[in-house]
């Protein structure tokens, strides 16, 4: 158990603070929020035709209202967080890619279904808004990943968890 937890405590480290490295935040960080922008409204093109992205951005075309995806709003925090918990747990490297890769299609599925709800309750309601952005959906996106890292553990085979044990 000590030793999950200082792998862990190492990952994160090494995982945040590469993060916010500049040239990362550059050529990786922020192309890739500019991606789930897209993603997004893409997604929301497909009911609504008034939905714009640019950048960061998803702006309506009927009000002009929008809202941006900064740091912490495009699901990177989470998905440090699960592949610190599958790097940390001793398992065989394929199962911690296969974890990592799945777990990344979760969790940005879900900050995706976040963003929507997002960008609509902005043009609704300003105080659900930022009553769901600050507490329900930051919520929601940090236990997504811890179950699905739970999941994950249970998806492991037997052997593996007894060794561990």
């Amino acid at each position: 158990m000590l030793r999950f937890i200082v792998v862990f405590l190492v990952c994160l480290l090494v995982l945040f603070t590469a993060e916010l490295l500049q040239p990362v935040q550059a050529h990786v960080i922020m192309p890739f929020t500019a991606g789930v922008a897209h993603v997004s409204a893409w997604i929301m093109m497909l009911f609504d035709h008034n939905v714009i992205a640019r950048g960061n951005d998803i702006i309506s075309a009927r009000s002009g209202g929008g809202i941006e995806i900064v740091a912490g709003c495009n699901g990177v925090e989470a998905v440090l967080i699960l592949f610190s918990a599958i790097l940390a747990f001793p398992s065989p490297w394929k199962h911690k890619l296969a974890g990592m890769a799945i777990g990344f299609v979760a969790i940005q599925s879900l900050n995706v279904v976040r963003i929507i709800s997002l960008f609509y309750l902005h043009e609704w309601n300003q105080v659900w808004f930022e009553w769901f952005h600050l507490y329900l959906w930051q919520a929601l996106i940090i236990l997504d990943a811890l179950v699905f890292w739970l999941i994950w553990l249970r998806w492991l085979p037997r052997t593996h968890q007894t060794a561990a044990a």
